[in-house]
């Protein structure tokens, strides 16, 4: 016997309502709840005895959990799934809080099928620095035996400093992280709000000038003394609590220090403690799905549409109708894909009309994924500057000219999606020329708002169907339309420099 968990409703506008197949699993299954929030979370399976079988971590509970029995298992997952009678969850605000508390709950209950996924020892930890200035530290579960370090236990008592032996390497030591990825991406992430230094102090390191941490604000200047001891642990204590799973103290912790330097008039301090809480409080966690769970996010199902595929995003940068460009920048996987970027300078128009513009760089580019036609100007022609990054003082690995890569006889292959920065007469347009040629590929706009909240989306909005594809793509799709942006402006100064040089020597 089996029976239907609810079927998943996903909100698409206030007035349109999307409806997911549902899920086929075993009535003698139990639910927290009786269903299971399409959130952020932690899951946990117990067989019938109500022992602990499995922790996880989910982007979207109802649907990792549901991946479970929709899709078939070998070994010890089918093993694992065919003991589960009952699935308890907590629901976390983010998914960087999700990962947290996994390994604190995997940590402290070691549930018998995380363990047996690999060697307890190869687990990632992370571990803070028992010394003046502590440090994060990422070590797996072998180096802590080779410390005599205890994996299994924390003495939430200890603090930071004399009362920890003299011995003892480390302070806390937090995990075991099933992700080392998304632990790494989680650590940077959190930087941006708790920021900690890996130099020595003055006394040690003897450095006269701040390192480059320092000076983009991811290090507090313990390199060059512009921190005192007692603050920079109180930064690390904060560091502690992230880890322990209580965001909203640290939260807290930094209001009061804000308001603080506002009574005493530190209105730079209170600043600074405004962005780190602000950046606390809107971590845009979308780098810590992992690929299994952007598979479960974004399916072909939907639309026809893989967002793990091929995404193209557009920009237009110049000055006046001067020095103009594009770009194209090409994401898959869902990360950037820098090898397959290309940068067009603009030749047909000559005034300040970025529309016209777009339009010439996406003829170009339809030239190369219809005809596999050559464009000297995009494979790095010396009069149009290429696609190699040599003299924008920023190379980067991955935009030279090769073309590998790119399908048989040079040609791109065309995108599931394209993103344009602009509104409707980007859209439009560029829609006009693909109907020229007819080709059918989605188009989508960001016109940009007072913040990245307020980013509007332009497309065909009677597309019920693209209409759910954009509101689980839209971070992506903002994502891509940065490094568009970045890109084009980047091409842009490198040729406004090389004018401005080759002029002063006239």
């Amino acid at each position: 016997m089996v029976k239907l968990l609810n079927c998943w409703k996903v909100s698409i506008t206030e007035e349109e309502n999307q409806w997911y197949p549902g899920i086929m699993m075993n009535e003698r299954i139990k639910i927290k709840n009786g269903d299971l929030p399409d959130e952020p979370g932690v899951y946990f399976y117990y067989d019938r005895a109500g022992s602990l079988l499995y922790v996880g971590k989910a982007t979207s509970l109802k649907r990792r959990v549901g991946s479970y029995f929709v899709k078939a298992h070998n070994g010890r997952i089918a093993e694992m799934v065919g003991k589960i009678a009952r699935i308890d969850y907590i629901e976390t605000r983010t998914v960087i809080e999700a990962l947290i508390l996994e390994a604190n709950e995997i940590k402290a209950r070691r549930p018998k099928y995380n363990i047996l996924q690999r060697d307890d020892k190869t687990f990632l930890y992370l571990a803070i620095t028992n010394e003046r200035y502590p440090r994060p530290l990422l070590v797996r579960g072998h180096e802590l035996k080779q410390a005599g370090e205890k994996q299994g236990t924390v003495n939430r008592k200890q603090g930071l400093g004399n009362r920890i032996g003299k011995g003892r390497r480390f302070v806390r030591i937090f995990g075991p992280y099933t992700s080392s990825r998304s632990l790494k991406i989680a650590l940077e992430l959190v930087r941006r709000s708790i920021p900690w230094s890996t130099c020595a102090p003055p006394s040690l390191g003897g450095r006269a000038r701040p390192c480059f941490d320092s000076q983009i604000g991811k290090c507090p200047g313990v390199c060059i003394g512009a921190i005192s001891q007692s603050d920079y642990r109180r930064v690390i204590r904060q560091l502690i609590m992230f880890f322990d799973g209580k965001k909203s103290s640290v939260e807290r912790s930094l209001k009061r220090e804000m308001e603080r330097a506002s009574r005493d008039q530190r209105f730079e301090d209170a600043a600074l403690l405004c962005k780190r809480l602000q950046a606390l409080k809107h971590i845009h966690d979308i780098a810590l799905i992992s690929r299994e769970d952007y598979e479960l996010l974004f399916t072909r199902t939907i639309s026809g549409i893989n967002l793990l595929g091929r995404i193209e995003a557009y920009d237009i940068s110049n000055i006046s109708g001067t020095s103009a460009v594009g770009s194209m920048v090409v994401f898959e996987d869902g990360k950037p894909a820098k090898h397959l970027y290309r940068r067009f300078k603009i030749k047909t128009v000559k005034d300040a009309n970025d529309v016209a513009m777009l339009e010439e760089v996406v003829r170009r580019r339809i030239a190369r994924g219809r005809w596999g036609k050559s464009d000297k100007g995009d494979r790095g022609n010396k009069g149009d500057g290429g696609n190699r990054e040599q003299g924008t003082g920023n190379s980067e690995q991955g935009t030279g000219n090769s073309e590998q890569g790119t399908g048989a006889s040079g040609r791109w292959e065309y995108p599931e999606v394209m993103i344009v920065d602009g509104g409707e007469p980007q859209v439009n347009r560029v829609q006009a020329v693909l109907d020229e040629f007819g080709i059918k590929i989605p188009i989508v706009g960001i016109a940009k708002g007072f913040d990245r909240k307020q980013d509007r989306l332009v497309y065909d909005r009677d597309d019920l169907e693209l209409q759910r594809v954009i509101t689980r793509g839209k971070e992506l799709f903002q994502r891509a339309r940065d490094e568009a942006h970045r890109f084009a402006i980047q091409y842009h100064r490198a040729l406004r420099a090389k004018h401005f040089k080759r002029k002063k020597t006239l």
